[in-house]
């Protein structure tokens, strides 16, 4: 039996409208493991409503305000509109698109439009060209260019795009957990100074021995015992110890060996109503007449290309790890998927919290066993609790959801057995797919250099007309995306 599609026959017959409507036991999963799997996604992504509050709330634009047009940053109102953006289109997701993957605020957009948007406009005039960019991403999709570009990749590339996410992922993991971080010297460097120093780290190395231990054991729920656990002995540890946070309140390190995001304890964090007041502070036009058509066109393309493929990559990937591809390696009810993941950035840029898009942490979920939309919901309804009890996103330190990230890592790797390293034009773009995403920290970069990599190969070995009609399009639009900083030089573009 083909191993991508035995999922769908593993489950018993549906016995409820729940089960049918989410296709549970159809892909061999239960109610109560997509409920957990849901859990755990959540865990694993919640820090994006402390972290895109320091990221996108603590920046001034142009006209040296912050976002919300005041003197001081707005970090509650951008908290509420990311887990507001994160709740509504995670169980859009789960409803419509019916798959586990959950969406939020992505990060490296909301970096782009913070330090390279919003330092040539105003706020609202950023948050327009996120809005521009998320329709017309939605207008690929329901022309079905998007979907058409999906289908042309080739299967031993979509392979190659898992496994690099995979180890995207892993890497993501041990940066959060602070077990590899920017080295004095070297490139990286592991804990601090070389050292594996401070009591978060040890907890990040009790969850990740933990997890891989009940895997191992072929244990339920492996993954959320294990952040649950390291959880617990953050508390006591910060309890006792007093370890408090690795930066002041203007995100200076003043102690490396403290907590990286999270302080486990409630202390100094109080609830309190929700914040919408940057719904709606957005202008379709201000970014052209700030910086003028061309610079302008530019910013939406650079935003258009790297969510398109960033999404696109994550959304194989996932699938991929999750056995949700068919026999021909195609994603069933693609259309819906990537028509959320559009709506999803408008969304984002309406709401103030910058571009929303399909999250890679939504492994962590699958790794725990989610198969379908029900875990997406799941996930969305917690986040829809997070808007208003703010302080529980800050509870979970990323030293106790990051093993997660690592575990889920070493699951994705397997898909590199479908790759065939003997054939030299597919091992070079395969391998450029798979150790740039982690290298450049992007996935779209490990994206392009794969798809321009291999039409070139493709060409150089005479089988050019394998090569897919849309692959041409896109490694040309790769091409153009890669050399657009040389470019803007050339023609004297800021």
């Amino acid at each position: 039996m083909n191993n991508r599609t035995s999922n769908r026959t593993l489950g018993a017959t549906a016995t409820s409208g729940l089960d049918r409507f989410f296709s549970i036991s159809e892909r061999g999963s239960t109610t109560a493991r997509e409920l957990r799997g849901g859990l755990v996604t959540f865990v694993t992504m919640v820090y994006i409503v402390v972290l895109n509050p320091l990221i996108i709330g603590t920046v001034k634009d142009a006209d040296g305000k912050y976002l919300g047009g005041g003197s001081a940053p707005a970090l509650a109102a951008v908290a509420a509109s990311t887990a507001l953006v994160a709740c509504v289109l995670t169980i859009a997701m789960g409803v419509i698109g019916r798959y586990p993957f959950a969406l939020a605020t992505g990060l490296g957009l909301n970096a782009f439009v913070a330090f390279q948007v919003a330092s040539k406009m105003s706020w609202p005039a950023a948050m327009g060209m996120v809005v521009i960019e998320g329709l017309l991403i939605t207008v690929l999709v329901l022309t079905g260019f998007r979907v058409a570009v999906f289908r042309a990749i080739p299967a031993q590339l979509k392979s190659a795009i898992a496994v690099g996410i995979g180890l995207f992922i892993a890497l993501i993991g041990l940066v959060d957990a602070g077990f590899v971080r920017a080295g004095a010297g070297t490139v990286v460097d592991i804990g601090v100074g070389g050292h594996l120093n401070g009591w978060p780290t040890l907890v990040f190395v009790i969850g990740v021995l933990l997890i891989a231990v009940l895997m191992a054991r072929k244990v339920r729920g492996a993954i959320l015992i294990g952040i649950v656990v390291a959880t617990v002995l953050a508390v006591i540890i910060e309890a006792v110890g007093k370890i408090g946070s690795q930066t002041d309140a203007t995100g200076k390190v003043v102690n490396p060996e403290g907590w990286a995001l999270n302080v486990p304890s409630f202390k100094g964090k109080s609830f309190g109503a929700p914040d919408f007041s940057l719904i709606g502070h957005f202008s379709m036009g201000g970014g052209f007449s700030a910086v003028g058509i061309v610079s302008g066109i530019v910013i939406i393309f650079s935003l258009v290309l790297s969510d398109f493929f960033d999404v696109m990559g994550t959304t194989i990937g996932l699938a991929s790890e999750a056995n949700l591809l068919d026999a021909d390696g195609q994603l069933p009810n693609i259309q819906q998927v990537l028509l959320i993941d559009g709506v999803a950035a408008v969304a984002g840029g309406v709401a103030g919290a910058s571009s929303a898009t399909t999250y890679v942490e939504s492994a962590s979920g699958i790794g725990d066993g989610a198969r379908t939309g029900l875990a997406s919901v799941a996930t969305g309804l917690l986040f829809l609790v997070t808007i208003f009890l703010s302080p529980l996103a800050q509870f979970v330190p990323s030293e106790a959801a990051a093993p997660a990230l690592v575990v889920v890592g070493v699951l994705m790797m397997r898909q590199i057995r479908n790759i065939d390293f003997n054939d030299f034009s597919l091992a070079v773009p395969a391998f450029l797919t798979i150790v740039l995403m982690p290298f450049t920290y992007s996935i779209t970069n490990g994206v392009g250099a794969g798809f321009v990599s291999y039409v070139v190969l493709q060409i150089a070995v005479g089988q050019a007309r394998r090569v897919h009609p849309l692959m041409w399009a896109v490694a040309a639009f790769f091409a153009i995306y890669f050399a657009i900083e040389p470019l803007k030089t050339l023609f004297g573009i800021s």
